[in-house]
Protein backbone atom coordinates (compact mmCIF):
# COMPACT_ATOMS: atom_id res chain seq x y z
CA UNK A 1 0.00 0.00 0.00
CA UNK A 2 2.85 2.39 0.82
CA UNK A 3 4.33 1.82 -2.62
CA UNK A 4 0.97 2.61 -4.22
CA UNK A 5 0.76 5.90 -2.30
CA UNK A 6 4.38 6.63 -3.32
CA UNK A 7 3.63 5.96 -6.99
CA UNK A 8 0.60 8.26 -6.93
CA UNK A 9 2.57 10.97 -5.12
CA UNK A 10 5.36 10.72 -7.70
CA UNK A 11 2.91 10.93 -10.60
CA UNK A 12 1.14 13.98 -9.16
CA UNK A 13 4.39 15.73 -8.20
CA UNK A 14 6.04 14.95 -11.53
CA UNK A 15 2.98 16.06 -13.50
CA UNK A 16 2.71 19.32 -11.57
CA UNK A 17 6.47 19.99 -11.86
CA UNK A 18 6.29 19.37 -15.62
CA UNK A 19 3.38 21.81 -16.06
CA UNK A 20 5.12 24.39 -13.92
CA UNK A 21 8.37 23.93 -15.87
CA UNK A 22 6.61 24.42 -19.22
CA UNK A 23 4.80 27.47 -17.81
CA UNK A 24 8.06 29.20 -16.88
CA UNK A 25 9.82 28.10 -20.08
CA UNK A 26 6.95 29.70 -22.01
CA UNK A 27 7.40 32.93 -20.06
CA UNK A 28 11.16 32.84 -20.64
CA UNK A 29 10.48 32.53 -24.37
CA UNK A 30 7.88 35.32 -24.34
CA UNK A 31 10.44 37.56 -22.61
CA UNK A 32 12.89 36.97 -25.46
CA UNK A 33 15.09 34.56 -23.45
CA UNK A 34 16.31 37.61 -21.53
CA UNK A 35 17.11 36.70 -17.89
CA UNK A 36 16.67 40.29 -16.64
CA UNK A 37 13.19 40.59 -18.17
CA UNK A 38 12.24 37.13 -16.89
CA UNK A 39 13.38 38.06 -13.36
CA UNK A 40 11.43 41.33 -13.59
CA UNK A 41 8.28 39.38 -14.46
CA UNK A 42 8.86 37.06 -11.51
CA UNK A 43 9.28 40.01 -9.15
CA UNK A 44 5.97 41.48 -10.27
CA UNK A 45 4.16 38.12 -9.92
CA UNK A 46 5.26 36.74 -6.52
CA UNK A 47 2.03 34.72 -6.25
CA UNK A 48 3.34 32.42 -8.98
CA UNK A 49 6.62 31.71 -7.21
CA UNK A 50 5.13 30.45 -3.96
CA UNK A 51 1.79 28.62 -4.10
CA UNK A 52 -0.44 27.33 -1.33
CA UNK A 53 0.50 23.80 -2.38
CA UNK A 54 4.13 24.53 -1.52
CA UNK A 55 3.16 25.57 2.00
CA UNK A 56 0.91 22.52 2.29
CA UNK A 57 3.76 20.27 1.17
CA UNK A 58 6.16 21.77 3.70
CA UNK A 59 3.59 21.34 6.49
CA UNK A 60 2.95 17.72 5.47
CA UNK A 61 6.66 16.90 5.53
CA UNK A 62 7.08 18.52 8.94
CA UNK A 63 4.03 16.73 10.31
CA UNK A 64 5.28 13.41 8.91
CA UNK A 65 8.70 13.77 10.49
CA UNK A 66 7.15 14.65 13.87
CA UNK A 67 4.55 11.86 13.88
CA UNK A 68 6.74 8.90 12.90
CA UNK A 69 7.27 7.94 16.59
CA UNK A 70 3.54 8.28 17.25
CA UNK A 71 1.97 6.71 14.14
CA UNK A 72 4.72 4.29 13.16
CA UNK A 73 6.78 3.73 9.98
CA UNK A 74 3.73 2.94 7.81
CA UNK A 75 0.97 5.38 8.72
CA UNK A 76 3.13 8.51 9.07
CA UNK A 77 4.62 8.40 5.54
CA UNK A 78 1.39 6.90 4.20
CA UNK A 79 -0.73 9.81 5.36
CA UNK A 80 1.90 12.27 4.12
CA UNK A 81 1.93 10.60 0.70
CA UNK A 82 -1.88 10.66 0.54
CA UNK A 83 -2.00 14.33 1.57
CA UNK A 84 0.68 15.07 -0.99
CA UNK A 85 -1.49 13.66 -3.79
CA UNK A 86 -4.32 15.99 -2.76
CA UNK A 87 -2.08 19.07 -2.39
CA UNK A 88 -0.34 18.66 -5.75
CA UNK A 89 -3.25 17.35 -7.81
CA UNK A 90 -4.08 20.83 -9.15
CA UNK A 91 -1.96 22.93 -11.49
CA UNK A 92 -4.64 25.31 -12.72
CA UNK A 93 -2.37 28.35 -12.59
CA UNK A 94 0.02 26.63 -15.00
CA UNK A 95 -2.54 25.69 -17.65
CA UNK A 96 -3.14 27.88 -20.70
CA UNK A 97 -6.02 26.35 -22.60
CA UNK A 98 -5.99 29.07 -25.25
CA UNK A 99 -2.65 30.90 -25.23
CA UNK A 100 -2.42 33.81 -27.66
CA UNK A 101 1.15 32.82 -28.52
CA UNK A 102 1.74 29.15 -27.66
CA UNK A 103 5.07 27.80 -26.52
CA UNK A 104 7.15 27.20 -29.65
CA UNK A 105 9.40 24.17 -29.43
CA UNK A 106 12.21 25.69 -31.47
CA UNK A 107 15.67 24.08 -31.43
CA UNK A 108 16.68 26.59 -28.76
CA UNK A 109 13.65 25.76 -26.63
CA UNK A 110 14.31 22.02 -26.96
CA UNK A 111 17.86 22.52 -25.71
CA UNK A 112 16.59 24.66 -22.84
CA UNK A 113 13.88 22.16 -21.95
CA UNK A 114 16.35 19.28 -21.83
CA UNK A 115 18.73 21.02 -19.43
CA UNK A 116 15.96 22.49 -17.26
CA UNK A 117 14.28 19.07 -16.99
CA UNK A 118 17.52 17.47 -15.81
CA UNK A 119 17.97 20.20 -13.20
CA UNK A 120 14.37 19.71 -12.04
CA UNK A 121 14.82 15.96 -11.63
CA UNK A 122 18.11 16.37 -9.76
CA UNK A 123 16.36 17.33 -6.49
CA UNK A 124 14.02 14.29 -6.16
CA UNK A 125 16.82 11.95 -7.28
CA UNK A 126 19.08 13.44 -4.62
CA UNK A 127 16.29 13.13 -2.06
CA UNK A 128 15.81 9.49 -2.94
CA UNK A 129 19.52 8.79 -2.61
CA UNK A 130 19.83 10.59 0.72
CA UNK A 131 16.95 8.67 2.28
CA UNK A 132 16.25 4.96 2.11
CA UNK A 133 12.75 4.13 0.88
CA UNK A 134 12.46 1.21 3.30
CA UNK A 135 12.86 3.75 6.08
CA UNK A 136 9.91 5.99 6.99
CA UNK A 137 12.01 9.14 6.87
CA UNK A 138 13.37 8.04 3.48
CA UNK A 139 10.00 8.77 1.85
CA UNK A 140 10.02 12.21 3.42
CA UNK A 141 13.46 12.94 1.93
CA UNK A 142 12.16 11.83 -1.44
CA UNK A 143 9.06 14.05 -1.28
CA UNK A 144 11.18 16.92 0.00
CA UNK A 145 13.22 16.57 -3.18
CA UNK A 146 10.06 16.93 -5.28
CA UNK A 147 9.05 19.99 -3.24
CA UNK A 148 12.42 21.60 -3.92
CA UNK A 149 12.16 20.64 -7.61
CA UNK A 150 8.69 22.18 -7.94
CA UNK A 151 9.41 25.31 -5.90
CA UNK A 152 12.70 25.98 -7.70
CA UNK A 153 11.37 25.66 -11.26
CA UNK A 154 11.99 29.33 -12.17
CA UNK A 155 15.54 28.95 -10.88
CA UNK A 156 16.10 25.84 -12.99
CA UNK A 157 14.94 27.75 -16.08
CA UNK A 158 17.31 30.63 -15.30
CA UNK A 159 20.18 28.24 -14.56
CA UNK A 160 19.55 26.31 -17.78
CA UNK A 161 19.59 29.58 -19.72
CA UNK A 162 22.87 30.56 -18.06
CA UNK A 163 24.50 27.18 -18.76
CA UNK A 164 23.41 27.26 -22.40
CA UNK A 165 24.27 30.91 -23.00
CA UNK A 166 27.77 30.20 -24.46
CA UNK A 167 26.21 27.64 -26.79
CA UNK A 168 23.40 29.99 -27.87
CA UNK A 169 25.81 32.88 -28.35
CA UNK A 170 28.05 30.75 -30.58
CA UNK A 171 25.02 29.66 -32.63
CA UNK A 172 23.79 33.25 -32.99
CA UNK A 173 27.22 34.51 -34.03
CA UNK A 174 27.27 31.79 -36.65
CA UNK A 175 23.93 33.00 -38.02
CA UNK A 176 25.22 36.59 -38.07
CA UNK A 177 28.43 35.63 -39.94
CA UNK A 178 26.42 33.70 -42.49
CA UNK A 179 24.06 36.67 -43.03
CA UNK A 180 26.98 39.09 -43.45
CA UNK A 181 28.66 36.77 -45.96
CA UNK A 182 25.45 36.46 -47.93
CA UNK A 183 24.99 40.25 -48.05
CA UNK A 184 28.63 40.67 -49.12
CA UNK A 185 27.88 38.37 -52.04
CA UNK A 186 25.16 40.85 -53.17
CA UNK A 187 27.16 44.09 -53.63
CA UNK A 188 24.43 45.69 -55.78
CA UNK A 189 21.71 45.11 -53.18
CA UNK A 190 20.21 48.26 -51.64
CA UNK A 191 19.45 47.82 -47.94
CA UNK A 192 16.77 50.05 -46.39
CA UNK A 193 16.66 50.20 -42.59
CA UNK A 194 13.53 51.43 -40.80
CA UNK A 195 13.16 52.21 -37.11
CA UNK A 196 10.76 54.16 -34.92
CA UNK A 197 8.61 53.78 -31.84
CA UNK A 198 5.61 53.09 -34.05
CA UNK A 199 4.73 52.91 -37.73
CA UNK A 200 7.82 50.99 -38.82
CA UNK A 201 6.03 47.76 -39.78
CA UNK A 202 3.40 49.57 -41.87
CA UNK A 203 6.05 51.81 -43.46
CA UNK A 204 8.14 48.75 -44.33
CA UNK A 205 5.30 47.08 -46.24
CA UNK A 206 4.33 50.33 -48.00
CA UNK A 207 7.94 50.85 -49.15
CA UNK A 208 8.06 47.28 -50.42
CA UNK A 209 4.80 47.74 -52.34
CA UNK A 210 5.91 51.00 -53.93
CA UNK A 211 9.40 49.83 -54.92
CA UNK A 212 7.93 46.62 -56.34
CA UNK A 213 6.70 48.78 -59.23
CA UNK A 214 10.22 48.64 -60.65
CA UNK A 215 12.44 46.42 -58.49
CA UNK A 216 12.65 42.93 -57.01
CA UNK A 217 12.09 43.60 -53.31
CA UNK A 218 12.46 41.44 -50.21
CA UNK A 219 10.99 42.72 -46.93
CA UNK A 220 11.13 41.06 -43.54
CA UNK A 221 7.70 39.63 -42.67
CA UNK A 222 5.54 40.77 -39.74
CA UNK A 223 7.52 42.17 -36.86
CA UNK A 224 10.80 40.41 -37.69
CA UNK A 225 12.94 43.20 -36.24
CA UNK A 226 15.45 41.38 -34.02
CA UNK A 227 18.97 40.19 -34.92
CA UNK A 228 17.89 36.57 -35.28
CA UNK A 229 14.73 37.52 -37.19
CA UNK A 230 16.72 39.57 -39.69
CA UNK A 231 19.37 36.84 -40.01
CA UNK A 232 16.67 34.24 -40.65
CA UNK A 233 15.21 36.25 -43.54
CA UNK A 234 18.62 37.00 -45.09
CA UNK A 235 19.90 33.45 -44.74
CA UNK A 236 16.76 31.69 -45.92
CA UNK A 237 14.95 34.07 -48.29
CA UNK A 238 17.46 36.42 -49.95
CA UNK A 239 18.02 35.39 -53.58
CA UNK A 240 20.38 36.69 -56.32
CA UNK A 241 17.50 38.38 -58.18
CA UNK A 242 16.59 40.63 -55.23
CA UNK A 243 17.59 44.26 -55.76
CA UNK A 244 16.22 45.83 -52.55
CA UNK A 245 16.12 44.51 -48.98
CA UNK A 246 13.76 46.33 -46.57
CA UNK A 247 14.51 45.69 -42.90
CA UNK A 248 12.54 46.71 -39.82
CA UNK A 249 14.85 47.42 -36.87
CA UNK A 250 13.39 47.34 -33.37
CA UNK A 251 14.89 48.23 -30.01
CA UNK A 252 14.39 47.27 -26.40
CA UNK A 253 17.83 48.03 -24.97
CA UNK A 254 20.65 50.50 -25.66
CA UNK A 255 22.95 49.21 -28.40
CA UNK A 256 20.26 47.26 -30.27
CA UNK A 257 20.39 49.42 -33.42
CA UNK A 258 24.18 49.12 -33.76
CA UNK A 259 23.91 45.34 -33.37
CA UNK A 260 21.35 45.23 -36.18
CA UNK A 261 23.33 47.56 -38.41
CA UNK A 262 26.44 45.43 -37.85
CA UNK A 263 24.52 42.61 -39.54
CA UNK A 264 23.07 44.68 -42.39
CA UNK A 265 24.29 48.24 -42.77
CA UNK A 266 21.58 50.39 -44.37
CA UNK A 267 22.14 52.28 -47.61
CA UNK A 268 18.99 54.27 -46.83
CA UNK A 269 17.70 55.02 -43.31
CA UNK A 270 14.10 55.80 -42.34
CA UNK A 271 12.95 57.00 -38.88
CA UNK A 272 9.20 57.17 -38.28
CA UNK A 273 8.73 58.59 -34.77
CA UNK A 274 9.97 58.67 -31.19
CA UNK A 275 7.48 57.83 -28.47
CA UNK A 276 7.26 56.39 -24.94
CA UNK A 277 7.74 52.77 -25.99
CA UNK A 278 10.01 50.44 -23.98
CA UNK A 279 10.58 53.07 -21.31
CA UNK A 280 11.07 50.26 -18.80
CA UNK A 281 14.22 49.09 -20.57
CA UNK A 282 15.39 52.35 -22.15
CA UNK A 283 14.83 54.65 -19.19
CA UNK A 284 13.73 57.88 -20.89
CA UNK A 285 12.38 59.39 -24.10
CA UNK A 286 15.77 61.01 -24.66
CA UNK A 287 17.47 57.61 -24.47
CA UNK A 288 14.98 56.22 -26.99
CA UNK A 289 15.66 59.14 -29.35
CA UNK A 290 19.43 58.61 -29.05
CA UNK A 291 19.07 54.92 -29.81
CA UNK A 292 16.82 55.56 -32.83
CA UNK A 293 19.27 58.17 -34.13
CA UNK A 294 21.93 55.44 -34.29
CA UNK A 295 20.26 54.28 -37.50
CA UNK A 296 20.96 57.69 -39.07
CA UNK A 297 24.57 57.56 -37.90
CA UNK A 298 25.00 53.95 -39.13
CA UNK A 299 23.63 54.60 -42.62
CA UNK A 300 26.43 54.33 -45.16
CA UNK A 301 28.31 57.60 -45.86
CA UNK A 302 26.46 59.46 -48.59
CA UNK A 303 23.32 57.40 -48.01
CA UNK A 304 20.06 59.36 -47.77
CA UNK A 305 17.87 59.32 -44.67
CA UNK A 306 14.13 59.96 -44.48
CA UNK A 307 12.81 61.68 -41.35
CA UNK A 308 9.42 62.63 -39.91
CA UNK A 309 9.68 66.42 -39.74
CA UNK A 310 6.58 66.63 -37.51
CA UNK A 311 8.43 64.91 -34.66
CA UNK A 312 11.02 67.33 -33.19
CA UNK A 313 13.18 64.50 -31.86
CA UNK A 314 13.25 62.79 -35.24
CA UNK A 315 13.83 66.05 -37.11
CA UNK A 316 16.87 66.72 -34.86
CA UNK A 317 18.45 63.50 -36.12
CA UNK A 318 19.36 65.29 -39.35
CA UNK A 319 22.48 66.49 -37.50
CA UNK A 320 23.84 62.93 -37.54
CA UNK A 321 23.15 62.32 -41.23
CA UNK A 322 26.10 61.80 -43.56
CA UNK A 323 24.06 62.07 -46.73
CA UNK A 324 20.97 63.82 -48.13
CA UNK A 325 18.06 64.32 -45.72
CA UNK A 326 14.48 63.93 -46.89
CA UNK A 327 11.80 65.29 -44.54
CA UNK A 328 8.08 64.55 -44.70
CA UNK A 329 5.17 66.25 -42.97
CA UNK A 330 1.41 65.94 -42.54
CA UNK A 331 1.32 69.21 -40.59
CA UNK A 332 2.60 71.49 -43.34
CA UNK A 333 6.20 71.86 -42.12
CA UNK A 334 7.73 74.21 -44.71
CA UNK A 335 11.14 72.50 -44.46
CA UNK A 336 9.72 69.17 -45.60
CA UNK A 337 10.40 67.83 -49.09
CA UNK A 338 7.07 65.96 -49.15
CA UNK A 339 3.92 67.40 -47.59
CA UNK A 340 0.41 65.94 -47.32
CA UNK A 341 -2.68 68.13 -47.07
CA UNK A 342 -6.48 67.98 -47.43
CA UNK A 343 -6.76 64.64 -45.59
CA UNK A 344 -10.31 63.27 -45.63
CA UNK A 345 -11.92 59.95 -44.66
CA UNK A 346 -14.78 58.10 -46.31
CA UNK A 347 -16.23 54.65 -46.98
CA UNK A 348 -13.35 53.93 -49.38
CA UNK A 349 -10.67 54.88 -46.88
CA UNK A 350 -8.42 57.95 -46.83
CA UNK A 351 -7.91 60.62 -49.50
CA UNK A 352 -5.16 63.26 -49.47
CA UNK A 353 -2.94 65.43 -51.69
CA UNK A 354 0.87 65.20 -51.73
CA UNK A 355 3.32 67.84 -52.92
CA UNK A 356 6.87 66.68 -53.61
CA UNK A 357 10.21 68.53 -53.58
CA UNK A 358 9.71 69.72 -57.17
CA UNK A 359 6.33 71.31 -56.41
CA UNK A 360 4.33 68.65 -58.26
CA UNK A 361 1.07 67.63 -56.57
CA UNK A 362 -0.82 64.35 -56.77
CA UNK A 363 -4.07 63.07 -55.25
CA UNK A 364 -3.74 59.78 -53.33
CA UNK A 365 -6.46 57.36 -52.32
CA UNK A 366 -5.81 54.47 -49.91
CA UNK A 367 -7.79 51.92 -47.99
CA UNK A 368 -5.54 52.49 -44.99
CA UNK A 369 -7.15 54.40 -42.14
CA UNK A 370 -5.77 57.20 -40.00
CA UNK A 371 -3.58 60.27 -40.17
CA UNK A 372 -0.59 58.25 -38.97
CA UNK A 373 -0.92 56.01 -42.02
CA UNK A 374 -0.73 59.09 -44.23
CA UNK A 375 2.59 59.83 -42.53
CA UNK A 376 3.75 56.25 -43.14
CA UNK A 377 2.84 56.60 -46.81
CA UNK A 378 4.75 59.90 -47.04
CA UNK A 379 7.86 58.23 -45.63
CA UNK A 380 7.55 55.50 -48.25
CA UNK A 381 6.95 58.05 -51.02
CA UNK A 382 10.18 59.80 -50.06
CA UNK A 383 12.04 56.49 -50.47
CA UNK A 384 10.35 56.09 -53.85
CA UNK A 385 11.50 59.57 -54.87
CA UNK A 386 15.08 58.61 -53.87
CA UNK A 387 14.76 55.72 -56.34
CA UNK A 388 13.47 58.10 -59.02
CA UNK A 389 9.81 57.13 -58.99
CA UNK A 390 7.20 59.81 -59.75
CA UNK A 391 4.22 60.59 -57.52
CA UNK A 392 1.80 59.59 -60.27
CA UNK A 393 3.41 56.15 -60.56
CA UNK A 394 3.37 55.62 -56.83
CA UNK A 395 -0.30 56.62 -56.50
CA UNK A 396 -1.26 53.34 -58.21
CA UNK A 397 0.75 51.32 -55.69
CA UNK A 398 -0.74 53.26 -52.76
CA UNK A 399 -4.26 52.54 -54.04
CA UNK A 400 -3.47 48.81 -53.92
CA UNK A 401 -2.28 48.85 -50.30
CA UNK A 402 -3.96 46.54 -47.84
CA UNK A 403 -3.92 47.16 -44.09
CA UNK A 404 -1.16 45.30 -42.27
CA UNK A 405 -2.71 42.44 -40.31
CA UNK A 406 -3.79 43.54 -36.80
CA UNK A 407 -2.89 47.18 -37.48
CA UNK A 408 -6.09 49.13 -38.07
CA UNK A 409 -7.29 46.25 -40.22
CA UNK A 410 -10.91 46.81 -41.22
CA UNK A 411 -13.03 43.70 -41.75
CA UNK A 412 -16.61 42.48 -41.62
CA UNK A 413 -17.79 39.66 -39.39
CA UNK A 414 -21.35 39.13 -40.54
CA UNK A 415 -23.28 42.28 -39.67
CA UNK A 416 -20.51 43.52 -37.33
CA UNK A 417 -17.64 45.82 -38.36
CA UNK A 418 -14.30 45.02 -36.72
CA UNK A 419 -11.31 47.37 -36.56
CA UNK A 420 -8.39 45.12 -35.63
CA UNK A 421 -5.60 47.20 -34.09
CA UNK A 422 -4.39 44.39 -31.84
CA UNK A 423 -0.69 44.90 -32.58
CA UNK A 424 -0.73 48.54 -31.56
CA UNK A 425 0.47 49.68 -28.14
CA UNK A 426 1.42 53.34 -28.19
CA UNK A 427 -0.39 56.52 -27.14
CA UNK A 428 -0.48 58.17 -30.57
CA UNK A 429 -1.69 55.08 -32.42
CA UNK A 430 -4.32 54.31 -29.78
CA UNK A 431 -5.78 57.82 -30.03
CA UNK A 432 -5.83 57.64 -33.82
CA UNK A 433 -7.71 54.35 -33.65
CA UNK A 434 -10.26 55.76 -31.21
CA UNK A 435 -10.80 58.83 -33.40
CA UNK A 436 -11.50 56.57 -36.36
CA UNK A 437 -13.91 54.47 -34.29
CA UNK A 438 -15.69 57.65 -33.25
CA UNK A 439 -16.44 58.50 -36.90
CA UNK A 440 -18.57 55.39 -37.43
CA UNK A 441 -22.32 55.98 -37.15
CA UNK A 442 -23.73 52.57 -38.17
CA UNK A 443 -24.26 51.32 -34.61
CA UNK A 444 -22.76 51.20 -31.15
CA UNK A 445 -19.02 51.84 -30.93
CA UNK A 446 -17.18 49.39 -28.68
CA UNK A 447 -13.51 49.30 -27.74
CA UNK A 448 -11.83 46.18 -26.36
CA UNK A 449 -8.44 46.90 -24.79
CA UNK A 450 -6.05 45.94 -21.97
CA UNK A 451 -4.37 49.34 -22.23
CA UNK A 452 -0.74 50.09 -22.97
CA UNK A 453 2.39 48.57 -21.41
CA UNK A 454 6.15 49.14 -21.20
CA UNK A 455 5.70 52.88 -20.63
CA UNK A 456 7.71 52.88 -17.40
CA UNK A 457 6.75 55.48 -14.80
CA UNK A 458 4.38 57.10 -17.31
CA UNK A 459 2.30 53.98 -17.85
CA UNK A 460 -0.46 54.75 -15.34
CA UNK A 461 -0.89 58.38 -16.43
CA UNK A 462 -0.81 57.50 -20.15
CA UNK A 463 -3.53 54.90 -19.61
CA UNK A 464 -5.55 57.32 -17.47
CA UNK A 465 -5.32 59.89 -20.27
CA UNK A 466 -6.34 57.19 -22.74
CA UNK A 467 -9.45 56.54 -20.64
CA UNK A 468 -10.39 60.22 -20.69
CA UNK A 469 -9.88 60.34 -24.46
CA UNK A 470 -11.78 57.07 -24.92
CA UNK A 471 -14.86 58.50 -23.22
CA UNK A 472 -15.35 60.93 -26.13
CA UNK A 473 -15.42 58.27 -28.86
CA UNK A 474 -17.00 55.04 -27.59
CA UNK A 475 -20.37 53.78 -26.37
CA UNK A 476 -18.98 50.79 -24.47
CA UNK A 477 -15.52 50.18 -22.98
CA UNK A 478 -14.57 46.52 -22.60
CA UNK A 479 -11.39 46.35 -20.51
CA UNK A 480 -9.12 43.32 -20.12
CA UNK A 481 -7.48 42.89 -16.71
CA UNK A 482 -9.13 44.26 -13.53
CA UNK A 483 -5.85 45.47 -12.00
CA UNK A 484 -4.03 46.50 -15.16
CA UNK A 485 -6.89 48.65 -16.47
CA UNK A 486 -7.54 50.55 -13.23
CA UNK A 487 -5.99 53.77 -14.67
CA UNK A 488 -8.24 53.52 -17.76
CA UNK A 489 -11.26 53.02 -15.53
CA UNK A 490 -10.25 56.10 -13.53
CA UNK A 491 -9.84 58.14 -16.71
CA UNK A 492 -13.27 57.09 -17.99
CA UNK A 493 -14.92 58.05 -14.70
CA UNK A 494 -13.08 61.39 -14.60
CA UNK A 495 -14.57 62.14 -18.03
CA UNK A 496 -18.07 61.32 -16.76
CA UNK A 497 -18.40 58.06 -18.69
CA UNK A 498 -21.41 56.05 -17.38
CA UNK A 499 -20.41 53.27 -15.00
CA UNK A 500 -22.81 50.77 -16.63
CA UNK A 501 -20.96 51.16 -19.92
CA UNK A 502 -17.65 49.93 -18.48
CA UNK A 503 -17.18 46.15 -18.52
CA UNK A 504 -14.04 44.52 -17.09
CA UNK A 505 -12.91 40.94 -17.75
CA UNK A 506 -9.92 38.85 -16.72
CA UNK A 507 -9.05 37.73 -20.27
CA UNK A 508 -9.74 38.51 -23.91
CA UNK A 509 -11.51 35.17 -24.23
CA UNK A 510 -14.00 36.09 -21.50
CA UNK A 511 -14.62 39.43 -23.23
CA UNK A 512 -15.24 37.72 -26.57
CA UNK A 513 -17.72 35.34 -24.95
CA UNK A 514 -19.60 38.39 -23.58
CA UNK A 515 -19.59 40.15 -26.97
CA UNK A 516 -21.14 37.11 -28.67
CA UNK A 517 -24.36 37.77 -26.76
CA UNK A 518 -24.10 41.58 -26.63
CA UNK A 519 -23.39 42.69 -30.21
CA UNK A 520 -26.15 43.81 -32.57
CA UNK A 521 -26.14 44.36 -36.36
CA UNK A 522 -24.29 47.55 -37.28
CA UNK A 523 -22.07 47.61 -34.18
CA UNK A 524 -18.40 48.50 -34.63
CA UNK A 525 -15.74 46.84 -32.43
CA UNK A 526 -12.20 48.18 -32.09
CA UNK A 527 -9.63 45.71 -30.71
CA UNK A 528 -6.95 48.06 -29.43
CA UNK A 529 -3.81 46.18 -28.40
CA UNK A 530 -3.65 42.54 -27.35
CA UNK A 531 -1.06 41.89 -24.67
CA UNK A 532 1.11 38.76 -24.74
CA UNK A 533 0.33 35.90 -22.36
CA UNK A 534 2.81 37.04 -19.71
CA UNK A 535 0.57 40.05 -18.99
CA UNK A 536 -2.52 37.94 -18.24
CA UNK A 537 -3.92 38.36 -14.74
CA UNK A 538 -4.52 35.20 -12.70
Amino acid sequence: MLWLFALLATLFAGWRAARRLLFFLHLFQLEGYKPARFVHWLRTHPDVLLRRSHLAGALLLTAGALTVPLLGPFWAPGLVLLGWCVAFASSRRYRRDRPKKPLAFTPRMRRLLSVAALLTLAAPVAGGLLGRTEDALGWLYYLGGWLVADLGTPLWVLLAGWLLWPVERAIQEGFKRRARRKLAAHPDLTVIGITGSYGKTSTKFIIAEILSLRYQVLATPGSYNTPMGICKVINEQLRPEHQVLVLEMGIRHPGDIRELCAIARPDIGVVTAVGPMHLETMGSIEAIAREKSELVACTRPGGPVVLNADDPRVAAMAERARGPVWRVSVEGNPEAELIARDITYGPEGTRFVVRDETGIEQVFQTRLLGRHNVLNILLALAVGRIFGLRLRQMAHAVARLRPVEHRLQLRREGSITVIDDAFNSNPVGARNALEILGQFQTGRRIVVTPGMVELGAREAEENRALGRFMAQHVDLAVLIGPRRTLPIQEGLREAGFPEDRIRVFRSLFEAQDFLKTYLQPGDVVLYENDLPDQYDEP
